[in-house]
């Protein structure tokens, strides 16, 4: 009798995310176990199926070969023993224990070392310390060690000890309707031992708050959302676990003069209509120092310069070149006139004409046809 697409059997689609697959294996699992349909061969052979489309979906190479070629790339490689009153074949056994173990409470291992957790640290830099790099110093609050039981949670000369209810096994076994599964040990958590005698620095938590001064090292060029990990700068771990990692995360403030886009900086530079009539040189500030830019004659607003390398180095975070300095020129109208300056304005547009003023005679030109075309 040929085999039914394993997709088809646990109703789910052949890209079912292996969280999708799991979800439909333990309908069906608890829908046909034999447990809870005794002397129903039908209710067997269903099971039977299930576990098996599972253990070939939820094992990546398995999934990949069977994707390609069917069934005749995956048979035999499943577990196709009898059931009796309870399992057969090993691999059912070990996928139905893999697919519900995190609901009952998996197997009956006690809970290992744990790793510390991971912290995180706002570092507000100004520009100058983001473009050239800095080393600056930070304080992290955290849990150590405690330096007294030395993380074991026990007092100084005693030990923690096998927990009596679980026997140090950190699992304990349950009945659940048809199943005996096991749970984690409430007396012990899940650790297999107690403390009967904690420590008096820490209360028996193996760790203690402190605030740790840290140097970061800050390479040059670095930007606003850039990460930096400390490697075990997190909190301490538990039961002899490793510690966690700092992530420092960089915000850079805004500057008074450059705005920043990647390796490039942009700045504003206002300059008097006389300077930008008749041309002149400007000291531009840059993060190297002041530069030196030529400002020719009749140079509009909006008009862009572009200062080489006096951008941001970033070849240490991302590689690339180093950046350059964009100047937007904005030509400044005058205020505060006196009396003599106003003659002398009103004079000079008394001799100006359409010659002088290109772009404001092109504009009329623009809306006079466009009223025009409106009149016809």
């Amino acid at each position: 009798m040929a085999k039914r697409d394993y997709y088809g059997v646990l109703g789910v689609s052949r890209d079912a995310s292996e969280q999708d697959i799991k979800k439909a294996y333990r309908r069906l699992a608890m829908k046909y176990h034999p447990d809870r349909n005794p002397d129903d061969a039908a209710a067997e052979a269903s099971f039977k199926e299930a576990s098996e489309a599972a253990e070939i979906l939820l094992d990546a190479e398995k999934r990949s070969a069977y994707d390609q070629f069917g069934h005749a790339a995956v048979d035999g490689s499943t577990g196709t023993g009898g059931f009796g009153g309870g399992f057969g074949g090993g691999s059912f056994s070990s996928i139905f224990e893999d697919v519900f173990g995190d609901i009952f409470g998996g197997g009956g291992r006690r809970s290992g070392p744990n790793r510390g957790a991971d912290l995180r640290y706002l570092l507000t830099l100004e520009l100058e310390q983001a473009v050239k790099g800095s080393n600056p110093k930070i304080k992290v609050p955290t849990l150590v060690e405690c330096i007294e039981c030395l993380g074991s949670g026990a007092k100084k000369g005693t030990s923690p000890v096998d927990c009596v209810q679980c026997g140090g096994m950190g699992q304990v076994t349950a009945r659940q309707g048809i199943f005996s599964i096991q749970q984690t040990c409430p007396r012990c958590r899940g650790q297999g031992k107690v403390i009967s005698d904690p420590c008096t620095r820490c209360g028996g938590q193996g760790r203690e708050q402190e605030q740790k001064t840290l140097s970061v090292k800050v390479p040059p060029g670095v930007d606003t959302g850039d990460r930096i990990r400390l490697a075990g700068q997190g909190e301490a771990g538990s039961r002899g676990g490793p510690s966690g990692d700092l992530y420092v995360e960089v915000e850079v403030r805004e500057h008074e003069i450059f705005a920043r886009n990647g390796e490039h900086l942009y700045c504003d530079v206002p300059i008097s209509f006389v300077d930008a009539a008749l041309g002149g040189e400007l000291e531009i500030p840059t993060l190297d120092g002041r530069v030196n830019l030529k400002i020719p004659a009749e140079t509009q607003t909006g008009k862009q310069f572009r200062l080489r390398g006096k951008g941001v180095d970033v070849t240490q975070v991302r590689g690339g070149a180093i950046g350059d300095l964009y100047c937007r020129i904005n030509v400044e109208t005058p205020v505060n006139l006196s009396s003599r300056q106003k003659e002398l304005l009103a004079e000079f547009a008394s001799e100006s004409n359409e010659r002088n003023r290109p772009q404001q005679t092109s504009w009329l030109d623009a809306v006079k046809n466009f009223i025009d075309s409106l009149t016809e």
